[in-house]
């Protein structure tokens, strides 16, 4: 899966791919969700730059989380797992819970780990609960699906390797929501059109970094040139394994994986799946071609089988 889509995308820039003769740096978001405190200031900071309409914000049920995920009317969503584990700088001897993400983040200037603040706790009590918070987005894909389908042009790739969509020209047709091997496209019940982040696009073509970016207190969300991104995350993963976080990975980071890597990526502290993200992402349209072969197979061999089944019929009649 992943050598199908780096076979056809390789290192090359989805911009230069789109027809941009000289783009700019591609760029994107890496959320390091070790340091994100579950404050929800990405999403009002969204909400308000877009003109977003409100969504419910009802009780869902899902610990203090009050919108359910990523949809027409919510570019930006921030989850909140909650986890019985133990957090990295433990005595296996002693449950200890209440890391200060805040000190372990400052690690890098100079704060020994053991400086960070641990709050004992008893085997049973409420303090053993780790929290996992992680502000979601679209992934504006390398190669993504919704381009491959989207019959009006309605989707289309910036000179900034970012995926919009342009809701006045589009139809409601809804093929790019199955296409999504994320899930991030949804359609507003009041007119049928698709809607999703756009990184903030009217923000970039004017210099600024996404309003998200702009809002996140921690540095959460981070905003630049992808590859640049890339490097730094990978020092922050490194910081963290050598502080005792050995869960902490990259997603969406590998240029070899299964959509040709995500421009918009993050620092986990456990499995994908833990935080809702699909393990092993594909391009959903990565088989149109070999099935479009398959049915001009299918067509021509119909065609041949009637073409002689009509002669033999014609030929048949004869006296």
């Amino acid at each position: 899966m992943a050598t199908n889509s780096h076979a056809l995308y390789g290192e090359a820039d989805p911009a230069t791919l789109g027809g941009y003769d000289e783009p700019p740096p591609r760029m994107g978001f890496f959320t390091d969700t070790s340091v994100c405190i579950g404050c929800k200031a990405c999403e009002v900071a969204c909400k308000e730059w877009n003109a977003i309409p409100e969504d419910g914000l009802v009780f869902t049920g899902m610990s203090y989380d009050n919108s359910e995920g990523l949809g027409a009317d919510t570019w930006r969503h921030v989850a909140f797992i909650e986890q019985r584990k133990p957090l990295a700088m433990q005595d296996p001897g002693v449950q200890h819970e209440d890391v200060d993400v805040l000190a372990l983040a400052s690690q890098g200037s100079g704060t020994p780990p053991e400086q960070a603040r641990i709050t004992p706790t008893t085997p049973g009590e409420p303090g053993q609960m780790r929290w996992l918070m992680a502000s979601d987005v679209c992934k504006h894909c390398t190669h993504a699906a919704c381009l491959d389908v989207c019959p009006t042009g309605s989707l289309f790739r910036t000179e900034f390797g970012t995926v919009v969509v342009q809701e006045d020209i589009c139809n409601g047709c809804g093929y790019c929501i199955p296409a999504c091997p994320y899930g991030v496209i949804d359609q507003r019940q009041e007119d049928g059109r698709a809607w999703k982040c756009t990184l903030c696009y009217d923000r970039l073509s004017g210099g600024m970094e996404p309003a998200c970016a702009k809002a996140c207190p921690t540095d959460s969300i981070q905003f630049g040139p992808l590859d640049e991104l890339r490097e730094r995350a990978r020092g922050r993963v490194d910081q963290l394994v050598e502080a005792g976080e050995t869960g902490a990975r990259l997603y969406g980071e590998d240029p070899h994986d299964g959509v040709g890597g995500d421009g918009a990526f993050f620092l986990l502290m456990d499995e994908p799946e833990v935080y809702g993200f699909p393990p092993d992402p594909v391009v959903t349209t990565r088989d149109l071609p070999a099935m479009w072969r398959c049915v001009g197979a299918a067509a021509l061999t119909l065609a041949a089988t009637a073409a002689a089944s009509f002669a033999g019929a014609m030929f048949g009649r004869r006296p």
